[in-house]
């Protein structure tokens, strides 16, 4: 948003208000819901209600990736519904990557759109164990389409100082986040659905979604609230909001490019435990990004997506590092996401029809092409149609919920702090994956 300027907010509700689909949430959850169904059936009254304004929260501040990455894993898919399950869904992603540039095409989006693929890159033994495992895991599926690099190969697509190795595949895309949720808004509009801003949902019912401006009524009510969740009554705890932070430099100058290449524009990330993720942008910045600061005590949640200064310092220090030719150049713009994360880490969308309620999330950071497949089968569920998506294995899937506070604060912050313990022990040469980084993700749930 800090690039395209915060928008002029739309009119929030006003008095009590009676639609056939209420749609909590003006992300790409609900954009993409509200999209799909009023193009399906355009006679359908539908309301998106947003606290702030379309694109506000991760929607508009995520890195860019829409990628094809099954949240959680395809074990989890596996153990509880089989393997031809879990392929389904992977195929089914991959499908979303293509869906999302063809319908940005078709509402003329310009949200600086390349599909370059996916780039991961291990600069620590550690992290190159763990990249050759990944890469032996993948070709064990059909679909993922992964091919695994040398350091010299790697360093020929982005040349990152130290880089060990790399893993590439081509079912992924850079985008411009906040100018698709933009497009996206603006599309909805056009077919006919009411946006209405400056209006906090603060309890879903049954029937209802009641705002601090009168109550919305309707036959299926869907929640698209993803990391804001916990704001809803009795929603405390049923998704961990988790923050995710970026900067972005200056433009880079032709000669910093002829150093680092990234010709490909791929988006970029590391096998390292606190991960980071990159783009080369549409006006050549590097985009740069982290957990930072990953939670804060009693869920809660960011107002306007400031960064703290610890979280940029550190971002810029592996940002120069990865990238000497980058040192000099200016940080620019810095912000803050806030996603959302189940308990078992495992993304969800589904409904109830005994009450209408319907509701998908948890996307654990790769949102940007699971929430239009999240869109696609809210339409398919509230439409009453049974089809692949319906069918898909992370439909009606349910997480137990969050431990109670100060456990989970606790918990977050043994976690992280284990994970970038696990990454200074290995950056100094360990040559296998950290013990305490194992521990970390079995606390995790993940």
């Amino acid at each position: 948003m800090q690039q395209v300027g915060v928008p002029a907010e739309r009119p929030p509700l006003r008095g009590d208000l009676d639609v056939d689909v209420a749609i909590v949430g003006g992300g790409y959850t609900g954009l993409w819901t509200a999209y799909y169904l009023k193009r399906d059936q355009p006679d359908l009254r539908i309301a998106v209600l947003e606290q702030r304004f379309a694109g506000f929260g991760a929607s508009g501040r995520n890195g860019g990736w829409l990628t094809n990455s099954v949240t959680g894993g395809r074990e989890q898919y596996v153990t509880a519904h089989g393997r031809d399950a879990a392929i389904a869904q992977q195929r089914a992603l991959n499908d979303t990557v293509y869906e999302v540039i063809r319908v940005a095409a078709a509402e003329g989006i310009d949200a600086g759109i390349h599909k370059g693929g996916e780039l991961e890159i291990a600069t620590a033994p550690a992290q190159l164990a763990r990249l050759r495992a990944a890469a032996a895991a993948e070709r064990e599926w059909p679909a993922t389409d992964v091919e695994e690099l040398d350091a010299r190969e790697t360093a020929a697509r982005v040349n990152v100082a130290g880089v060990l190795g790399g893993l590439w595949h081509p079912h992924c895309a850079r985008v411009h986040p906040a100018k698709l949720a933009l497009g996206l808004a603006a599309a909805v509009e056009r077919l006919g659905v009411t946006i209405y801003e400056g209006t906090r949902v603060t309890e879903i019912a049954p029937g209802e979604a009641r705002t601090e401006h009168g109550t919305v009524r309707a036959a299926h009510v869907l929640r698209a609230t993803e990391g804001f969740t916990p704001n809803l009554r009795g929603e405390h705890r049923t998704w961990l909001p988790m923050n995710s932070s970026m900067i972005v430099t200056e433009p880079l100058a032709a000669s910093a490019w002829d150093e680092i290449g990234w010709n490909g524009r791929e988006t970029l990330g590391d096998f390292a435990h606190v991960y980071m993720y990159a783009q080369r942008t549409a006006d050549d910045r590097i985009a740069f990004g982290g957990r930072g600061v990953p939670y804060r005590y009693g869920s809660r949640v960011d107002v306007d997506g400031a960064t703290q200064p610890r979280t940029i310092e550190s971002l810029t220090e592996l940002l120069r590092r990865y990238f000497p030719a980058a040192a000099d150049a200016a940080i620019e713009h810095a912000w803050a996401g806030v996603l959302g994360v189940p308990r078992d880490w495992a993304a969800t969308v589904g409904l109830d029809r005994a009450t209408g309620l319907g509701w998908a999330g948890g996307y654990v950071g790769t949102g940007v092409t699971a929430t239009n497949l999240a869109g696609r089968t809210l339409r398919d569920l509230v439409l009453g149609r049974d089809t692949e998506l319906t069918r898909l294995p992370w439909v009606n899937h349910r997480a137990k919920r969050w431990e109670v506070e100060p456990l989970r604060w606790l918990a977050v912050q043994a976690i992280y702090s284990a994970y970038h313990a696990a990454d200074r022990a290995e950056l100094r040469g360990r040559a296998t994956t950290s013990p305490i980084a194992k521990v970390a993700g079995f606390v995790a749930g993940r």
